[in-house]
């Protein structure tokens, strides 16, 4: 019916510009191009293309090959397989013309927006310096970030959370600082991760078996935590066997790529910290936060980091405390503080999470647990009688890019009885995966209905379907660590949900619609980015990178090559990266990918060869730091 609002023309708000109906013209011009490709082959197979090895094809001749035959959907060129894990002594030959050189070796664990050496030049009060300071514009290195030599592909999980190669991440500062903490050993050309703590040197599973004796970690209820200081990202490692995805964040340098050797154990972890603004995920997100001796001052700036905490607990969330203050009656000599000074600091956050009307349901021994209501018609009553922090005022609670802190707390969606749950309840963990999100069951999402989340739901199942003939998805141990650079509702990672990965779900700024609280409520991760700026992750964190439409998306907005060089450097080698796109964009793609040392082919959409929109597959190709010097030394030469 015309003008009638569809969940089709919903889905098509978010996903375009994607199909384009063909006409008789674009048909026959796709004709004439098969005949050509089939007339070129002639020709090459009779002598006329020249001598030599043979190499992947133009952009131009792939196109036709995948548009005209139907029946060979999974390209043959391309090697998705892994061949730098245990045995490391053979390196595929490098290609001899590269259209970007190599960055020198010092960067080879380069962060731009958290590099060492600009950070100082910003406050470090509070710690604003370790904060996100990106490059300027011709401030960017226009190279690619090398390997170090000897990099070897991770041990596939679950292996990995215990064991990773000495030469991918290598330092030795954590082995000695928390020897006695048993976080990290060193072991011959391994490193081994014991899963102790600070606060749990015994294991992380016993500390996680101790908080569930408080709260229940095994019913669903609980799916999505995140550990503020989370060193080398044990406590999360360990929640997994639970089905508790846990975003897992610390400073850079800190403590000595702490971050680094939590994504090498295939955990879920980026660079993040609570200093000035607000960290990069919507309010009501996360089911459970964590501080073990997190260092992080929550009683200081007016409670300011524990109102952030606040925003971004679900109504009904926990916060679990422990290490100083916690029980210092017993620990504090070893903590070499006073008495009177730990206690004056328990006090001190114990009145901040009172004034957020949370309520503390345990101490035990080394662990205290809050919980925050599960909504605010008492809390907005109480203000009355306890005055500050006030509630915040038109302000955006899930504005999270670079948006600053304040000392208000964010309201929760009005109710209508004191039993209701703020925003809509939660279906437990796994039926809430599929489950229509509360957002946009009660309209939050403008345009957004329950049936068009289903559809696209179904879409992803189908898309992710073709994606497993084409890449073999569902290898064992090929792929851990997955990055969907355009998430938008998480139907590509909802879709993996039967195979052993993780996928950091990325909403980016210059999204149409904000939907980064549908995957939260969907039991998924994620985080905000503008792909004009790098990502708060250190290079080679990806084994498997997606990107749908993210390049028409960006158009205008910023160079295309600067985007695929960051993914160069987030992605590792011999790992791979899905581009969904208008053809004419993936043609452009690959024009710049063929100089980046990545082997790429375009192959069919899943509805066939006569759609617009193509796929993109592309590998990464095996090269390190002592590579790169040999290169330059036979040049030389």
């Amino acid at each position: 019916m015309a003008g009638a609002s569809t969940p089709y023309s919903a889905i098509w708000k978010l996903y375009k510009p994607y199909w384009q109906r063909l006409n008789l013209l674009s048909i026959a011009l796709i004709a004439l191009l098969c005949s050509a490709s089939y007339l070129l082959g002639i020709w090459q197979h009779g002598g006329g293309g020249g001598g030599g090895a043979p190499s992947l094809a133009s952009s131009s001749t792939i196109l036709a090959t995948v548009s005209c035959n139907h029946s060979n959907n999974s390209p043959t060129t391309l090697d998705f397989g892994t061949h730098h894990a245990a045995d490391d002594s053979a390196v595929d030959a490098l290609p001899a013309a590269r259209g970007f050189p190599a960055c020198d070796a010092k960067y080879s664990e380069y962060t731009p927006c958290e590099d060492v050496k600009r950070s100082f030049k910003f406050p470090q009060d509070r710690l604003i310096f370790r904060e996100r300071h990106c490059p300027q514009k011709g401030e960017e290195l226009r190279c690619m970030i090398p390997a170090p030599a000897g990099y070897r592909n991770p041990f596939p999980w679950p292996a990995s959370r215990e064991v990773a190669w000495f030469a991918n991440v290598p330092h030795k500062e954590l082995t000695v600082e928390k020897a006695v903490q048993n976080w990290i050993r060193v072991d011959g050309d391994k490193f081994r991760f014991p899963g102790g703590g600070t606060m749990f040197p015994n294991g992380a599973d016993a500390y996680i078996d101790d908080i569930g004796r408080l709260i229940n970690l095994r019913d669903g209820s609980i799916r999505t935590a995140i550990d503020t200081g989370c060193g080398v990202a044990s406590w999360g490692g360990y929640l997994l066997s639970r089905d508790i995805l846990t975003m897992s964040i610390a400073p850079r340098d800190s403590h000595e790529a702490q971050v680094q050797f939590a994504l090498e154990r295939g955990v879920p972890a980026m660079i993040g910290i609570l200093a000035s603004k607000r960290l990069p995920y919507p309010s009501r997100a996360f089911d459970m936060a964590h501080c073990s001796r997190c260092l992080i001052p929550w009683h200081q700036y007016d409670g300011l980091f524990l109102i952030e905490i606040d925003r971004i607990l679900r109504p009904g969330g926990y916060w679990i405390l422990s290490g100083p203050p916690i029980n210092w009656k017993s620990h504090w000599k070893g903590w070499q503080r006073t008495r009177e000074d730990l206690s004056a600091e328990q006090s001190a956050i114990e009145a901040v999470a009172k004034s957020l009307c949370w309520k503390k349901l345990k101490e035990v021994r080394d662990i205290a647990i809050w919980q925050k209501p599960t909504n605010h018609i008492h809390c907005k009553a109480s203000r009355k009688v306890i005055q500050s922090p006030q509630f915040c005022t038109a302000r955006n609670p899930d504005a999270a890019w670079y948006s600053n802190m304040e000392t208000c707390i964010t309201p929760l969606p009005e109710v209508d009885s004191i039993r209701d749950v703020a925003g809509g309840e939660l279906k437990k963990w796994p039926e809430r995966l599929m489950a229509v999100p509360p957002r946009i069951a009660r309209g939050s999402l403008d345009g957004v209905t329950g049936e068009v989340f289903l559809q696209d739901s179904e879409l992803w199942k189908k898309r992710v379907g073709h994606y497993k003939k084409l890449v073999n998805l569902g290898q064992k141990g090929r792929y851990r660590n997955l990055l969907d650079m355009n998430a938008r509702f998480g139907g590509f990672a909802a879709a993996l949900a039967d195979i052993p990965v993780w996928v950091m779900n990325i909403v980016p700024t210059a999204a149409n619609v904000n939907t980064l609280g549908v995957i939260y409520e969907r039991g998924l991760i994620g985080t905000y980015q503008d792909w004009c700026e790098a990502m708060s992750t250190y290079p080679r964190t990806y084994d498997l990178i997606h990107a749908d439409s993210l390049f028409t998306l960006y158009k205008d907005r910023c160079e295309m090559e600067d985007i695929l060089l960051e993914m160069d450097r987030i992605l590792r080698p011999e790992s791979t990266v899905i581009f969904r796109d208008d053809v004419d964009v993936l043609v452009k793609i690959k024009s710049i990918t063929d100089g980046m040392r990545w082997k790429s082919q375009i192959a069919d959409h899943e509805d066939g060869p006569l759609q617009r929109e193509k796929i993109l597959l592309a590998v990464k190709d095996y090269w390190t730091v002592s590579d790169e010097k040999q290169e330059q030394q036979n040049g030389a030469a």
